[in-house]
């Protein structure tokens, strides 16, 4: 911070009402603000938009007006009468409808990740995840908690969606990897990921693995359209995994402690056909722990709801090394999401 912040402290203001901001937009997308304006052939008042979704208009008026504030919508007004639109920002990612909406993601942080974060001073203080007194189930069950009903169970399964929706193609495509002949995705949920890799390596066979009611929820509620990715069941750690040239771990190994990790790793390692490899997608940390800010919330955020951290590039390296692996290969791709490439 410079030294304008020592004279009036905009940023650190900014920083305290960042949750607010984060209310603001949630509340939209729970409200259906969104689509209400991109599906509108003309820029509503306050007053209709109250009537279509049932809410106040006074409500509603304070909320259009702070989402025009953050530049999430526009706002003519005409004859005394404010008008709002939606932004391009807004009609391509926040409204339900759009092929690249973060709806899901945004109801997830919204319902589950909010009051989580609500007891984040008890989980720095105890070092250990707050699902005991956010959702009343024990902390040593991370998936219990985060499948703890049908309906959790599918908004987590739309926050990865989201996520992939939005940086898939980058991790995929962070090295070349169309020589791997048969490509696993453990713990691929929707099929997001594993679509975006199809995609960019036709000649490549795609599969997901996941838990059976992962598997049936995915194949049941999200869209399948690339017929060329299949889906098989199983545990990766309690049970076998499927032979393959090319294991994926996207947000796998941030939710656990190193030493489940090294005996996710040593298991891949095993089935792993020597020249075959493993791809790592995480958010890294800086070896300085100056950032990237997204990576070091997200590892906040692991220690709320999970068991694991964000690490850095030599963190990963190490477990890799360990585990047998060798020519490591690192790429940021810039995102939120980076890729490790390591060979057996």
């Amino acid at each position: 911070m410079d030294q304008n912040e020592l004279d009036y402290p905009f940023k650190l203001l900014e920083y305290f009402n960042g949750f607010r901001v984060s209310k603001v937009i949630f509340t939209a997308c729970e409200l259906g603000v969104f689509d209400l304006l991109l599906n509108s052939a003309e820029p509503l008042s306050s007053r209709t938009v109250a009537r279509e979704l049932g809410t106040s208009p006074d409500g509603m008026e304070r909320l259009l007006d702070a989402l025009v504030g953050i530049d999430i919508l526009e706002v003519e007004v005409a004859d005394g009468t404010a008008l709002y639109s939606s932004t391009d920002v807004a009609s391509l990612y926040l409204a339900k409808g759009s092929a690249k909406s973060l709806h899901d993601m945004i109801i997830y942080q919204s319902q589950t990740i909010y009051p989580l974060w609500s007891n984040m001073a008890d989980a720095v203080r105890e070092g250990r995840n707050q699902n005991q007194k956010t959702f009343g189930l024990p902390p040593e069950d991370v998936f219990q908690a985060i499948y703890r009903s049908e309906e959790e169970m599918l908004k987590f399964m739309g926050l990865m969606n989201s996520s992939w929706v939005l940086d898939g193609h980058d991790v995929v495509t962070a090295f070349n990897l169309s020589g791997f002949q048969t490509i696993v995705d453990l713990g691929g949920c929707t099929g997001a990921l594993a679509r975006e890799m199809a995609q960019a390596y036709p000649s490549s066979s795609v599969t997901v693995f996941d838990l059976p009611r992962v598997v049936e929820a995915a194949q049941q509620h999200f869209s399948q359209e690339n017929q060329a990715v299949a889906f098989h069941t199983g545990d990766f750690f309690s049970g076998e995994i499927p032979a393959a040239d090319l294991y994926v771990l996207a947000r796998i190994l941030h939710d656990w402690p190193e030493e489940k990790c090294l005996k996710l790793l040593r298991k891949i390692y095993d089935a792993c056909k020597p020249g075959g490899g493993v791809l790592l997608v995480e958010a890294m940390l800086f070896e300085n722990r100056r950032g990237p800010i997204m990576a070091q919330i997200f590892s906040l955020n692991m220690l709320v709801q999970a068991e694991g951290r964000e690490r850095a590039p030599s963190e990963y390296s190490h477990m890799l090394s360990k585990t047998g692996f060798h020519n490591i290969q690192v790429c940021r791709t810039g995102k939120s999401y980076d890729s490790i490439l390591a060979i057996r």
